[in-house]
């Protein structure tokens, strides 16, 4: 009787149809996961170059981007000037209110993804832990089977089914980390324009348009 292949691509051949599934679900999730965050990082450099230029109110609002989306919001808000009664406050609200809108339009536009990170991360040890007691499970009926319980009987089927928990773990622990970091950074991008609104809510505020009435710029 020929020993058994205990390599990883022959625990992988020879687990069962049940457990073979788990595995390839579980690679086919962690390989999703992984994509997602690589495009995340891409995206998250672009989206800190663009809260940079929101700050020093750099390109203005006839360029392409998040930036300009805000300050475009911005310019339609601030253009008509101040309503008959409202006051410079209220007039200072309604700007960075139109500022904030499109701030975060921009920022759950480029969100899509996180779920299954969040997903993945969740369930992946439990789907790992399933393809593990059905294959112990299977083990447990070739041993009935065989009426054997040497450990060379018993060891190439739990290796299998043990397998498919470290792929769950695997694919579960990346996918926690890439979705607590970029959450992260998300956040602090969102902090980030939040204060470059503040900032530019005040200074137009304080700089009525020329085509504003005498009553609105007073």
């Amino acid at each position: 009787m020929s020993a058994p292949d205990l390599s990883l691509l022959g625990l992988v051949l020879q687990a069962g149809p049940v457990v073979q599934g788990v595995m390839a679900l579980l690679l086919l999730a962690s390989l999703a996961c992984w994509a997602i965050a690589i495009e995340k990082a891409i995206l998250l450099g672009r989206l800190s170059r663009q809260m940079r230029r929101l700050a020093a109110a750099e390109g203005g609002a006839a360029g392409e981007g998040l930036a300009a989306e805000v300050q475009r919001a911005a310019a339609r808000e601030w253009s008509g000037g101040r309503d008959p009664g409202e006051s410079r406050a209220e007039y200072r609200e309604r700007i960075e209110r139109a500022m904030r809108d499109a701030l975060s339009a921009g920022l759950r536009g480029v969100q899509g993804g996180l779920p299954l990170l969040a997903t993945t991360g969740a369930v992946a040890p439990f789907i790992g832990l399933f393809g593990t007691v059905w294959g112990i499970m299977g083990s447990f009926q070739g041993i009935a089977q065989a009426h054997d319980t040497s450990l060379a009987v018993v060891a190439p089927g739990i290796a299998e089914a043990l397998l498919a928990t470290a792929i769950g773990l695997l694919a579960a622990i990346p996918a926690v980390i890439a979705y607590n970091r970029l959450i992260l950074r998300f956040a602090r991008l969102r902090q980030e324009g939040m204060t470059a609104i503040g900032a530019i809510g005040a200074r137009l505020s304080a700089r009525p348009p020329q085509a504003a009435t005498p009553a609105a710029a007073a």
